[in-house]
């Protein structure tokens, strides 16, 4: 039996990772499982780079289930352009609050994320840092850490764990998984922070895996050809 959800000590979660690592599709997953707790849940989309496969893509369905987003004003528009708003510190300072930040990739997407770093210390936090084998330029163990370095740079945040996030889209099995643990924990070891991981939860039976570290999760972000 494997846990539903991720829990650490902190009400505010940093989403962070490479490009196409599944930062966002964790985000969604986190933000229902907590919602499902009846915490008051909100999810802030920080990406302002990348106009793919962002949580703004996912405000109406998680807006119908009482999580709160907090999105760039022109998210998903004709204009999308790096706009943040208030809302932003508002949630990061109200105690009330689960806020998930799921921020965009590598340093160029979490320079956002610095503005509120201050903020974000002053509250407590935990950042993850997600790893996945099959993307490029983060396939071996030290090119992932040197990318998380390049973001803990930019986002004046330090990551508290990272998380193996390593997964083939809609051709993701079990061995997909087992495969590419040798390398997160490669990964965790150079960077000496404690290891998690996310399976889909069709193969998460038969991931080789620490069950109390292990997230169950649904695949909600999609390829443009599966829409």
């Amino acid at each position: 039996m494997v846990t539903e959800i991720l829990r650490f000590e902190n009400r505010i979660t940093v989403i962070t990772g490479h490009y196409g690592c599944g930062k966002t599709n964790l985000a969604v997953n986190l933000a229902l499982e907590l919602n499902k707790e009846g915490k008051r849940t909100a999810l802030c989309d920080l990406d302002i780079v990348n106009p793919y496969f962002r949580s703004a893509d996912f405000s109406k369905e998680l807006e119908q289930l009482g999580i709160e987003m907090i999105l760039p004003p022109f998210a998903n528009s004709n204009v999308d352009v790096p706009t943040l708003t208030a809302r932003v510190s508002a949630a990061i300072n109200d105690p009330s609050i689960h806020l998930i930040l799921d921020v965009g990739g590598d340093d160029a997407g979490a320079a956002a994320l610095g503005r509120y770093s201050a903020d974000i210390k002053k509250q407590g936090y935990d950042m993850l840092y997600l790893v996945n084998a099959y993307r490029f330029l983060t396939q071996t163990a030290e090119e992932a850490i040197e990318n998380m370095r390049e973001i803990e740079y930019a986002s004046r945040l330090s990551v508290t764990a990272l998380l193996n996030s390593s997964n083939l889209a809609g051709e993701t099995t079990a061995e997909t998984v087992n495969s590419s643990m040798e390398f997160a924990k490669k990964a965790a070891a150079l960077a000496d922070l404690p290891l998690f991981a996310a399976a889909e939860r069709s193969v998460a039976d038969a991931v080789e895996f620490d069950r109390d570290k292990l997230f169950v999760i649904d695949r909600k972000v999609k390829t443009v050809w599966e829409k």
